[in-house]
C-alpha cells in the first residue's frame, strides 16, 4: 500500500470514528438542554465554522461561482432541507435514547443509496447488491409484521434523508464544504429565529451566565465539520469503494454505545431485524471488496 492510500485510510477511519463515537458522546452529554435548542446550536455554529474555514482556505471564489448558478442554488436548498432533517432526527435520537435506531439507519443507508443510484443514475445493480436491497426491505417488513411499535422510524428517516442528500449533491457535484456552507446559510436565518424565541421564552441554556456550557455548545459546529473534512478527504485519496467499507465503523460504534453504554432497549424483534441487516451489509461489503 502506498502513502496516499494509507493516509486516506487513516483520515476516513478517523472521520467515521468521530461520527460514531466522539459525536455520540458529545451530543448525548449536552442533550439535557433539549433537542430543539441543540439542533439550533448545531445549525448556527456549523455555519459559523464553515465561514471561518472558507476564509482560512480562501475558497470565496468557489462560493461566488456556486451562488451565481441558480440551478445549483435550488438543488442546495433541497439538500439543505434534507441535511437539516438528518441533523434534527439524529439529535432527537440521541436525546431520547434511540441511538440504536439511528445506527439502523446508517447501516442501511449505503444500500438504499445503491437503489437510488440505479433509479436516478442507471448505475449497475448486480445480483449481490440487489439481494442486499431485498434484505433491507425484509428487515423493515419483519418489524412491521411482528410489532409495529418497534418500527425504527428514526432510523428510516436518518437513512432516507442522508441517502437522498447524497443523491442531490451528486447531481450538482459541488465542493463539499462550500456546498455545506450554502446549505447552512439557508438554515441559518430559521435557526436564529428559533433561537430568539427560545431566549424570549426563557428556555435557553446558552447565556453569559453560564460561560462554560456556552463555550461547550459552540463545539457543535466543529463536531459537525471536522469529521466531514476527514471523511471527504479520505474519499478523495482512496475512492468510494474502500471508504464505503470503512464507513460502517460509524453505525457499529453507535450500536455498541447505545446497547452497552447507554443501556438502550433492544428487543428480540429488533435483534431479528438487525441480523437480517447485518447479513445484507456483509454481502454488500464483500461485493465492494471484490469490485474495488
Amino acid at each position: 500500500m502506498n502513502d496516499k492510500f494509507n493516509k486516506g485510510l487513516i483520515l476516513t477511519s478517523l472521520g467515521s470514528f468521530w461520527w460514531g463515537f466522539v459525536g455520540v458522546i458529545y451530543f448525548e452529554m449536552v442533550s439535557f438542554i433539549g433537542h430543539i435548542e441543540l439542533v439550533v446550536h448545531r445549525c448556527l455554529w456549523t455555519a459559523v465554522m464553515l465561514m471561518i474555514t472558507t476564509i482560512f482556505l480562501k475558497k470565496w471564489k468557489i462560493f461566488i461561482e456556486i451562488i451565481s448558478n441558480k440551478k445549483k442554488l435550488a438543488y442546495l436548498f433541497l439538500s439543505g432541507l434534507l441535511i437539516f432533517i438528518n441533523w434534527a432526527i439524529w439529535i432527537y435520537a440521541v436525546a431520547t435514547n434511540r441511538i440504536i435506531d439511528a445506527s439502523f439507519g446508517y447501516f442501511i443507508m449505503p444500500i438504499i443509496s445503491i437503489l437510488l443510484g440505479y433509479i436516478f443514475f442507471k448505475e449497475e445493480l448486480n445480483r449481490k447488491r440487489f439481494f442486499s436491497i431485498i434484505l433491507v426491505f425484509i428487515s423493515i417488513l419483519f418489524m412491521i409484521f411482528f410489532n409495529l411499535q418497534t418500527l425504527p422510524w428514526v432510523g428510516l428517516v436518518v437513512a432516507l434523508s442522508w441517502a437522498f442528500y447524497n443523491l442531490v449533491r451528486k447531481k450538482i457535484n459541488v465542493d463539499t464544504d462550500i456546498g455545506l456552507l450554502i446549505e447552512s446559510l439557508y438554515i441559518f436565518p430559521f435557526a436564529l429565529v428559533v433561537f430568539y424565541l427560545i431566549i424570549t421564552k426563557g428556555f435557553n441554556d446558552f447565556s453569559i451566565a453560564n460561560p462554560s456550557l456556552s463555550l461547550f455548545l459552540l463545539l457543535a459546529g466543529p463536531m459537525t465539520v471536522i469529521p466531514l473534512f476527514l471523511y471527504v478527504r479520505g474519499v478523495e485519496l482512496i475512492g468510494l469503494g474502500a471508504t464505503g467499507m470503512i464507513f460502517y465503523i460509524t453505525p457499529t460504534l453507535q450500536f455498541i454505545l447505545g446497547y452497552f453504554f447507554y443501556n438502550e432497549d433492544f428487543s428480540i424483534i429488533k435483534l431479528g431485524s438487525f441480523i437480517i441487516i447485518w447479513i445484507a451489509v456483509i454481502i454488500y461489503l464483500k461485493d465492494l471488496y471484490e469490485t474495488s
